[in-house]
């Protein structure tokens, strides 16, 4: 298919995964200590801890689930990428050659794709789609490094003071926004020359966004937020798992021994997720007047709907394609949490009318939960280098 028609199959590959080997930990250095400070022990609404979370994903849940997303049902993502930007005009387009499209690469993550228009769009996620006053300002918002003290306290006050779900959303949003900070930091081009390319971590650019004293305190509690978004997209695995089992569902493209082959992977890795002993309770969700919580479900609906939409604002391909993966693999998370009801009911053989995923949910939610993954395990590779840096 040409690169210029309105409708790509897109290779929705990962990053090819740097495996530093693991260093046993010893007391930790001032530059571990100034990232990492806070992202330990157990995390907020949850009562899962971050340890917990590192062990579980790094070494059991990350190999399998990396080897699931090289399969080709989960390569391919259908994205039009011409829609246009419907909330302002930009006729940016980002002109640097990493930033482009092609049908069906092997797809690198750092782009180059950073600063004022970046910025922009993270702005407008958080000033208009999570449920926040203008007149409270978030820490950082500037975009400057500018945050006083008197503006953080404001800011969590009102955080601390909104409904739980709510205060998930704001979350939710960090957390992926600090997933994608990661994966440019861990795969970043080093080295640009006619003859090579070199990426690689850049530890600098690491701690640029996530130190404690360069961000005023920021860094660490964006790190606990994707530890936070981790866990609502595992638990929506753990509980979607009547829908893959039926005998009816097959992951098909044609080649019947490799499709069954990768759906026993798929069943391993989702009876994994189950297996996990601290899940993140979304009972405490929508759990009061039925009226206000439909109400407040369809605004959740609604807010990843107009967050789809700013990523068409994006100027950099391959970052609005992977924008767009990632929100709608958020939004089938949280699809799959408020459906629980409808999940139980799913007969074991026959169509399910009650509750469906479609393929492009399918690939959307693991290939998005692929992606967190992937940053729960860079966070250990940041971790060793920070360690022996004295």
């Amino acid at each position: 298919m040409a690169a210029g028609s309105g409708l790509l199959l897109l290779r929705a590959v990962g990053f090819a995964v740097l495996l530093l080997p693991v260093v046993p930990r010893g007391p930790p250095s001032v530059a571990e200590r100034r990232c990492f400070c806070q992202v330990t022990g157990h995390l907020d609404d949850c009562t899962c801890d971050v340890e917990t979370i590192d062990a579980f994903n790094n070494y059991k849940l990350f190999p399998r689930l990396n080897e699931l997303l090289e399969s080709d049902y989960f390569r391919y993502y259908k994205v039009n990428l011409k829609k246009p930007c419907p909330f302002w005009n930009d006729n940016s387009h980002c002109g640097i050659r990493d930033c482009a499209v092609k049908p069906c690469p092997s797809v690198k993550r750092y782009t180059g794709y950073k600063g004022p228009d970046a910025w922009k769009i993270w702005n407008s996620i958080y000033e208009e789609n999570c449920f926040k006053p203008q007149n409270v300002k978030r820490p950082l918002a500037s975009g400057r490094g500018e945050s006083s003290v008197s503006l953080r306290h404001m800011f969590y006050k009102w955080l601390q003071g909104v409904c739980v779900e709510k205060r998930a959303f704001y979350r939710l949003v960090s957390g992926l926004h600090a997933s994608i900070n990661i994966h440019l930091s861990a795969r970043y081009l080093l080295q640009d020359t006619w003859s090579e390319k070199k990426w690689g971590p850049n530890v600098t650019e690491f701690q640029q966004r996530f130190d404690e004293v360069i961000t005023r305190g920021e860094g660490p509690r964006r790190l606990k937020n994707l530890y936070f978004l981790y866990l609502i997209e595992l638990r929506a695995l753990s509980k979607v798992l009547p829908f893959f089992e039926r005998p009816a569902f097959q992951l098909y493209t044609g080649n019947k021994s490799h499709d069954a082959e990768m759906k026993n992977l798929l069943l391993e890795i989702l009876h994994l997720a189950k297996s996990f002993p601290l899940h993140f309770d979304e009972n405490s969700f929508f759990a009061g007047n039925k009226k206000e919580a439909a109400k407040l479900k369809e605004e959740f609906r609604l807010h990843f709907k107009n967050i789809s939409k700013i990523m068409d604002c994006v100027g950099c391909f391959k970052c609005r394609l992977w924008g767009k993966l990632q929100t709608q693999g958020l939004g089938t998370a949280l699809k799959i949490l408020f459906s629980e009801s409808l999940i139980e009911k799913i007969p074991e053989s026959g169509p399910s009318y009650g509750f469906q995923l479609t393929r492009q949910e399918i690939v959307a939610l693991f290939n998005a939960f692929g992606r967190i993954s992937t940053s729960v395990r860079e966070l250990e590779n940041f971790r060793n280098i920070l360690q022996n840096m004295r």
